[in-house]
């Protein structure tokens, strides 16, 4: 599906598409979603003040996504799979920034050391290094400076045909706010609706020791998809007016 496309097609965003074509295109495969709900005092730990955590509700909550990024290149240039494709595993909660709602990362990992330096360099998100080994039907992933781990097996089940509010809530988000020691910065995206599967976890393992008391137990919430081609713009600065805090 080419740039055009999948512009055209923007009844299901929450609001107007940025203007301009898009700088970048990427696509997100074969995404796992694990969903908790957590504690707001907790969460608010980790979240800029900037920023107003969403609430679905009246509860936070967070995700684990690992998906396999594919393709991804500036608008006019071929993608270069050395360093276009790789493993990511995201940690991320959900936002308010004036009028628009979107995710914000505690935590974002990619499986290609170059990958996480020129994804670092070009967005400055916080990318970091982690081994990332996936099959059919399981994905790893394990740091040993942060000692994180995940390990997923997984089974998919049938597609999910009938999305309730928590499930768009949680998967249809269109920008991203991060942010520096100088700035909180935005990015918009656009892609088309994501088709979700059911999926069956017969064996997880997921040991963030930061994040221990937001992700603990089962997930709330489990997701399957396919994929999304997306369209990404550059990156808008806004500067802080609360001064910079390191989070835990």
């Amino acid at each position: 599906m080419k740039f055009g496309e999948i512009l055209k097609k923007t009844e299901h965003r929450p609001w107007k598409i940025p203007s301009g074509s898009g700088k970048f295109y990427q696509e997100w495969n074969n995404a796992i979603f694990l969903h908790w709900q957590v504690d707001l005092p907790t969460l608010k730990k980790f979240v800029p003040e900037e920023l107003e955590i969403d609430l679905f509700e009246g509860k936070p909550w967070v995700s684990l996504v690992a998906f396999t990024v594919e393709k991804i290149r500036p608008k006019n240039l071929p993608s270069f799979s050395p360093i276009s494709n790789f493993d990511e595993v995201n940690i991320r909660t959900y936002i308010k920034s004036g009028e628009k709602s979107g995710v914000y990362f505690l935590s974002i990992e990619g499986g290609k050391r170059l990958s996480c330096k020129v994804a670092k360099g070009i967005s400055e998100l916080p990318y970091r290094f982690s081994s990332i080994k996936r099959s059919k039907k399981a994905f790893e992933s394990s740091n040993v400076e942060f000692r994180d781990q995940l390990k997923i097996q997984y089974q998919l089940g049938k597609p999910n045909n009938n999305k309730d509010e928590l499930d768009k809530w949680l998967t249809e988000r269109y920008a991203l706010f991060q942010d520096t020691p100088n700035s909180i910065n935005e990015f918009e995206v656009h892609h088309l609706e994501w088709n979700i599967n059911e999926i069956q976890i017969e064996d997880l393992t997921v040991n963030y020791p930061r994040f221990s008391k937001l992700i603990k137990n089962k997930p709330n919430k489990a997701h399957y998809s396919k994929g999304v081609k997306v369209i990404a713009w550059g990156k808008i600065k806004k500067k802080r007016v609360i001064a910079y805090r390191r989070k835990i």
